[in-house]
């Protein structure tokens, strides 16, 4: 019965994903038919020469990015919370994120020194590989501090201090930085699903199958991790080694998202709480697919609500983000008491 209702849950997540997928694409400061859509694309038989434009090179390049965004950053908190047993836990606490915005702090605020133009001198790919180096590079640190330290909670300690004293940084450089350097930098700090060709789209997907091989190749183990680690010891469970294989997950997903779409919040802490509700399960066999599906129906769904229909305008994801699932974590929260799973 129980494996019945969470294929009958899956099943109906990926009909979900599919038609906000569709609703994602066909809307916007034109409004396109899904059906119109889906002819395009199968068929290569568009009506109009700019829908063909509109859609290829805009709408649905955002839209995969959003799918992917939100199955990285669902499966990274996940593997948080069940690292730290702590449902306050999110893909960012081991400060990859802090990371990623320093490095592309460096880039954006720092190069006025040396004489860069703060709007023009800043492409998509030096955006990418700035944050790609400093989300890289506190990795490399946390690794370290993984590697001697064995406890979780002085791990979720020293990866908190790693994000304060990043973020520290990051407000030097501001206050010392120009107002078009400045400006430029909060705009890439409230996330954004946009503005990425093609090639950026299959280097960001390469990196989020880079990051789930590890989930993949421990799966089983999780299960026992929630446990405790005496636990997982007991099961014949290498700690250790399921360790390595989160933070190098978390590092992979978390990292490349926020080097290509700037950090982006909720996703990561709520939705593998929402897929506790919906499955009624701990099973992280059952958890891992079950948030990759919640988390990329909800991105596209807030970025839906981000393109404004109807106006050339967008707002910024965080901003929607945030709106939205504050009010739904609180209200399950009020529900259930989350901290009798962890």
């Amino acid at each position: 019965m129980k494996n019945n209702r969470s294929i009958f849950f899956l099943s109906a997540g990926l009909i979900l994903l599919i038609g906000s997928f569709l609703l994602n694409i066909s809307l916007g400061s034109v409004a396109i038919s899904p059906i119109e859509i889906v002819k395009g694309i199968f068929t290569g038989d568009w009506v109009k020469e700019s829908t063909k434009q509109i859609i290829l090179n805009y709408r649905l390049p955002k839209a995969l990015v959003a799918i992917f965004a939100g199955f990285g950053l669902s499966l990274s908190g996940l593997q948080m919370q069940t690292f730290f047993r702590n449902p306050l836990a999110g893909p960012f606490v081991l400060g990859i994120s802090s990371g990623a915005g320093l490095g592309v702090a460096i880039l954006m605020l720092a190069g006025t020194i040396f004489g860069f133009s703060s709007t023009s001198d800043f492409n998509t790919w030096a955006i990418a590989f700035a944050g790609t180096i400093g989300a890289s590079l506190v990795l490399v640190m946390v690794s370290l501090v993984a590697w001697r330290i064995k406890d979780s909670m002085t791990l979720l300690i020293v990866g908190l201090m790693f994000g304060s004293a990043v973020s520290a940084i990051i407000s030097v450089l501001s206050y010392y930085s120009n107002a078009d350097s400045l400006k430029l930098f909060t705009v890439w700090s409230m996330g954004s699903l946009g503005g990425l060709g093609w090639s950026q789209v299959w280097v960001l997907l390469l990196m989020i199958v880079l990051g789930f091989l590890p989930i993949l190749a421990s799966v089983k183990s999780y299960n026992a991790m929630l446990l405790g680690e005496s636990y997982a010891k007991s099961m014949g469970i290498n700690p250790s080694t399921i360790r390595w294989f989160m933070i190098l997950s978390t590092g992979l997903l978390a990292g490349s998202i926020t080097a290509f779409c700037g950090p982006i919040a909720f996703i990561g802490i709520a939705v593998p709480h929402l897929a506790r509700m919906v499955w009624k399960t701990a099973d992280h066999r059952i958890l891992f697919p079950a948030s990759a599906v919640m988390g990329s129906i909800l991105l596209l769904l807030c970025d839906a609500i981000s393109q404004l229909p109807g106006y050339a305008q967008t707002l910024p994801i965080n901003a929607v983000t945030s709106l939205v699932g504050a009010p739904i974590v609180i209200s399950l929260v009020l529900k259930k008491n989350f901290s009798k799973e962890f």
